[in-house]
């Protein structure tokens, strides 16, 4: 999936949801590079409802938003077109 980003540094998130609901694949496209590499590290492998859970909400700075909380966002739109 190709998700376009809003009110990050990165500009996108492409990643793969499998039948599973398990998150893999996850690269940024800008934003902070290793940070962003970190959380698709993290992340691999696991269940999208566990992941959302967890970066939900979370800010940036100022930003009512984050690179994380965009993800999160992303994977509720993904599980969302699976079923």
């Amino acid at each position: 999936m190709v998700y376009n980003t809003f009110g990050t540094c990165s500009t996108q998130i492409n990643f793969d949801v499998d039948d599973e609901h398990r998150v893999h694949n996850v690269v940024f496209t800008g934003g902070c590079n290793g940070n962003l590499k970190a959380i698709g590290k993290l992340v691999e492998g696991q269940k999208a409802e566990d992941v959302i859970k967890l970066l939900k909400g979370n800010t940036c700075s100022f930003k009512p938003t984050s690179c994380a909380d965009q993800l999160a966002r992303a994977l509720e739109q993904a599980l969302a077109e699976k079923n």
